[in-house]
């Protein structure tokens, strides 16, 4: 039976190639925006959801260090994403004819450099392969999208420059998310951990708590903070390490934590998938 999986944007999105590589042959579903995309799985219309967490050029996704540990959904695996940014153009239009770009937030900050050396405009968008479909609709020569090659043979646009990102280490770490949880077996290849914290209001509580990690051999991949409840002094931390949680060295990591917190979540026990 075909399963559903809930992305963020239109048809030809990057989110769209991430999730048709994790599901490939499964039916995907474009949703406006990432509050919708969770909403499909929380709700049923979808099995689950692949979202953007982190870019290697952007920074992390914060809204979705936000809606995640409220969301109820379960982190079952990753996956990475080469990420190659195209400016694309009507038919005819020339680079000469160039003066706005539309795009993503994330995209044009991802291809700063190249927008600052033509002098583009920036138009914020939704979502890149929605800047595709408003551009083939408008079909104004002097407006471009920066956007996958694969939304520009969807809607039936050019490409006038390849590879514009500033990086050529260019990469988006995707999570899959599901309405139930599938643990990663122990002992059996590589394991990430996801969790959420919150330190007690004790001295050195951060560094305390962290002190476990470094002293049972744990690698911590991924450490962000965040306020909650609009309060300065209220900090959670979104953390990801290496390991399963009844490995011996992160047991220990974890009762050590445990000391220092007054609020502790697993968001997800899933195979470790291999970056660019």
């Amino acid at each position: 039976m075909t399963k559903k999986i809930a992305f963020q944007g239109e048809p030809g999105a990057f989110s769209h190639a991430a999730a048709s590589n994790f599901f490939p042959g499964e039916d995907a579903i474009g949703c406006v925006t990432f509050e919708e995309t969770l909403n499909a799985v929380q709700t049923g219309r979808a099995d689950f959801a692949v979202v953007p967490v982190e870019n290697s050029l952007y920074g992390r996704i914060t809204d979705i260090h936000h809606l995640l540990p409220e969301s109820g959904l379960h982190i079952i695996g990753e996956t990475y994403l080469r990420v190659e940014m195209n400016l694309l153009a009507v038919p005819g239009a020339t680079l000469d004819d160039i003066k706005s770009v539309q795009s993503l937030s994330v995209a044009l900050g991802q291809c700063r450099k190249f927008i600052a050396d033509k002098g583009y405009r920036t138009i914020n968008a939704v979502d890149t392969a929605g800047s595709a479909r408003e551009v083939a609709e408008k079909a104004d020569k002097s407006v471009a999208a920066i956007a996958s090659r694969f939304a520009g043979e969807i809607y039936g646009l050019n490409v006038l420059a390849t590879n514009i990102e500033d990086a050529a280490h260019n990469t988006t770490r995707f999570l899959v998310l599901s309405p139930t949880p599938k643990e990663a077996p122990a002992n059996v290849g590589k394991v990430k951990t996801t969790f959420i914290f919150r330190v007690r209001n004790v001295p050195a509580a951060l560094y305390k708590a962290m002190g476990g990690f470094a002293t049972n051999g744990v690698n911590m991949t991924k450490l962000e903070s965040y306020m909650v409840g609009g309060a300065f002094t209220a900090t959670q931390f979104y953390a990801d390490i290496e390991g399963h949680p009844t490995d011996p060295g992160v047991v220990h990591a974890f009762e050590e934590l445990g000391f220092f917190t007054d609020q502790f979540k697993v968001l997800g026990v899933y195979p470790a998938a291999e970056s660019y």
